[in-house]
């Protein structure tokens, strides 16, 4: 009989699989309760070096054309679906068809969204003025316990579309269905660094989340006490705070709105001027 290899999962950052650098893993177990692999337990140490991934993939990810995000988010869907057995095994059929459908929902709005936030606006002087959107940078997202993969999902590709880089904390409960998006992510034309996805206790990285000041926004689904601790965390450095209730409906299309790229962008106006 052949020896059965024990998959070693590693948390997806800049680009490259990383255990913690703390060492230190948690047991999961299958649905019959056997064990089923180690899990990496993030630590503050980590954020700080994803934020620094992120850092440097996002000034090249914000430059790419929408119609480039948009064939690259188109791909990774096509990946997702690839391989949409094995994550089907960790989640469900259901919740892996929607995160694929959602995927390329935000793919055909890559390139149109700027036609919705966007605006040209009537001034009382010659000259032609009108506001686009700027992506506001780093954002951190805070997935979770339930739906593993379509919240996780549904939480990375509004900051992604906007030309944004990610952290992401994934589900505690159910972490795995964020190491095969990883591993899917390895392989798609996504750059290093522009989603990075760790995985442990959210008490011990959430206070860093909050206060680090690299990181730009916060998109988290919490309750009232962490969310009281995200905002009052982030309020030092002016964060963007996004917060979702526990009780979420992930398959809802409210979440299909390009109003959620919104969240994680600036607006920038320009005057140019025209006439004599």
């Amino acid at each position: 009989m052949p020896l059965a290899i024990t998959k070693t999962p590693k948390c997806y950052v800049g680009g490259a699989f990383i255990r913690s650098e703390s060492g230190r893993v948690a047991p999961l177990n299958d649905a019959d309760g056997n064990f089923f692999a180690n899990i990496p337990l993030c630590t503050r140490k980590d954020l700080r070096n994803a934020v620094e991934a992120a850092a440097k993939a996002g000034a090249g990810w914000a430059k790419r054309s929408p119609y480039n995000r948009a064939q690259i988010l188109y791909r990774l869907a096509e990946m997702l679906e690839a391989r949409s057995a094995e994550m089907a095994a960790v989640t469900s059929a259901r919740e892996v068809r929607a995160a694929v459908e959602r995927i390329v929902h935000y793919a055909g709005w890559a390139d149109k969204y700027e036609q919705v936030l966007g605006s040209v606006n009537p001034v009382a002087s010659s000259h032609f003025n009108f506001t686009v959107t700027e992506p506001v940078g780093i954002v951190g997202i805070l997935a979770p316990e339930e739906a593993p993969l379509l919240a996780l999902i549904t939480l990375i590709l509004p900051v992604i579309t906007g030309g944004n880089s990610v952290i992401a904390l994934a589900s505690r409960k159910s972490p795995y269905p964020a190491i095969l998006l990883g591993e899917m992510l390895a392989t798609s034309d996504l750059p290093g660094g522009v989603v990075n996805l760790l995985t442990g206790d959210r008490k011990d990285m959430l206070p860093t989340f909050a206060t680090h000041e690299h990181i730009r926004a916060i998109a988290a689904v919490a309750d009232l006490a962490d969310a009281t601790a995200l905002q009052q965390g982030a309020s030092d450095s002016v964060k963007v705070v996004k917060i979702h209730s526990p009780d979420t409906d992930w398959y809802s299309s409210i979440h299909d709105s390009p109003y959620a790229i919104r969240d994680f962008t600036e607006a920038k106006t320009v005057w140019h001027p025209i006439g004599a």
